[in-house]
């Protein structure tokens, strides 16, 4: 699941970086690509920019300058994309351009053009620093959430409210449908009732998984069962293990070796 891309322009003097921030819950193999193709779609966009500014301008262009479109003094701004990653497993997937290419000879490796990615991992995001306060909240509470470190959480927010649209973004990051639920925005909620509401989540998740998972056993054990009486009645009709071998593995669709277990 994605959520939409934040764009900003960050002030530096008087030049602007252009920071995008993509998100992504799941892991995406083929994220390097997909990002130089965003910033060279954007470069692309700048680029154009300037190649229109010029044909409205009145002006003596070199030969050069009138095919490449820009003139000799023109600059594109830097694009920095950040990839955040908020999910609770580790990502696995490439992190440069090259981690998605075939082996190189060491002759063409040291060519080739590299496209590096900038990934944050909210599960690891403890070594970096982050000036803005909600941002840090966010990245922290998740963080804690995926390492099941509820008592942590309380110790420190126990006494602190949080805007309820700060609440609402754990629960996305998280998979949290109560932690999303969170109704009035802009205002104030307290940390320790959206965390109560979490646990009861986990909780529920929990029994539904083990009733699950019962289920699933208990039909296993019953199939077993009905297998193991349906074969002792075939050899008491004195059927031929190889057809009851047959008959087995086309109706329950086990292997040959499976089929056999019930025969020994």
């Amino acid at each position: 699941m994605r959520v939409r891309d934040v764009v900003k322009k960050m002030a530096f003097g008087v030049e602007f970086v252009v920071l995008r921030i993509e998100s992504q819950q799941k892991i995406h193999y083929a994220m390097p690509l997909r990002t130089m193709l965003y910033d060279g779609m954007r470069y692309l966009k700048e680029y154009r920019e300037i190649t229109q500014s010029m044909k409205k301008e009145k002006g003596k262009w070199t030969e050069e300058e009138f095919l490449s479109g820009m003139r000799k003094g023109d600059r594109l701004h830097p694009i920095i994309t950040i990839v955040i990653y908020y999910s609770e497993y580790v990502w696995d997937g490439p992190m440069c351009l090259k981690d998605m290419i075939v082996e190189m000879p060491e002759e063409i490796e040291k060519i080739f053009s590299d496209y590096k990615m900038n990934l944050v991992q909210v599960r690891d995001s403890g070594r970096y620093i982050f000036h803005n306060e909600d941002v840090r909240t966010v990245f922290e509470i998740s963080r804690e959430i995926f390492q099941g470190n509820f008592e942590e959480i309380n110790r420190k927010y126990k006494d602190r409210d949080i805007k309820q649209e700060l609440i609402r973004v754990i629960g996305k990051i998280t998979d949290s449908s109560k932690l999303m639920e969170q109704k009035t925005e802009g205002e104030a909620g307290n940390m320790c009732t959206a965390l109560r509401k979490l646990e009861e989540e986990c909780e529920e998740k929990g029994r539904k998984e083990g009733i699950k998972e019962g289920i699933k056993e208990g039909h296993e054990k019953g199939l077993e069962t009905g297998i193991s009486s349906m074969v002792s009645a075939m050899l008491e009709l004195q059927i031929e293990p190889e057809v009851i071998l047959q008959k087995l593995q086309e109706k329950f669709q086990l292997k040959r070796n499976e089929a056999e277990r019930f025969l020994k």
